[in-house]
């Protein structure tokens, strides 16, 4: 006799429904701009959510150039990477990544609150990210949302 009166519910890539979301930057912190957007991006924020499977929606984020930072971070917080040479390493601070590539700031910021491995990568390719107010995803009718409505 079966007494459970429900199943639980595994998405797979048929089943997940995708949607194109677009969220405006402008006045947000990075880091909280960030963790939201990557729970979307991860599908967290859906009933059918399933771990392994990529069940997120599309997010395109606009103006990340007028993404905040609090305190003296656009000084004091650096990115470091490495050339894979001996002595290699190099850094930036937020400042010069902001004035090289304004969009990079918030791609790092997302990156690194996503899964590091194969589907981690899956997820990040479903973020656009835009420095200005214009962007290419017209066709894609993307819903807008604000992010402080969000939990």
């Amino acid at each position: 006799m079966d007494t459970l009166s429900y199943k639980t519910v595994s998405a797979n890539k048929a089943t997940v429904q995708k949607q194109w979301l677009l969220v405006d930057a402008e006045g947000q912190t990075l880091g909280r701009l960030a963790s939201k957007v990557a729970t979307i991006l991860r599908g967290k924020n859906k009933p059918n959510f399933t771990p392994h499977v990529d069940c997120g929606d599309n997010v395109i984020v606009i103006n990340a150039e007028k993404v905040q930072l609090s305190g003296n971070k656009w000084d004091q917080k650096t990115y470091i990477r490495h050339t894979g040479y001996p002595g290699g390493q190099r850094s930036l601070t937020a400042n010069e990544l902001k004035a090289k590539n304004p969009a990079a700031v918030v791609e790092k910021a997302v990156k690194g609150m996503l899964p590091k491995n194969k589907l981690g990568a899956d997820l990040f390719r479903n973020l656009k990210v835009y420095a200005g107010a214009e962007h290419q995803h017209e066709a894609q009718k993307p819903t807008t949302i604000n992010l402080n409505d969000l939990k």
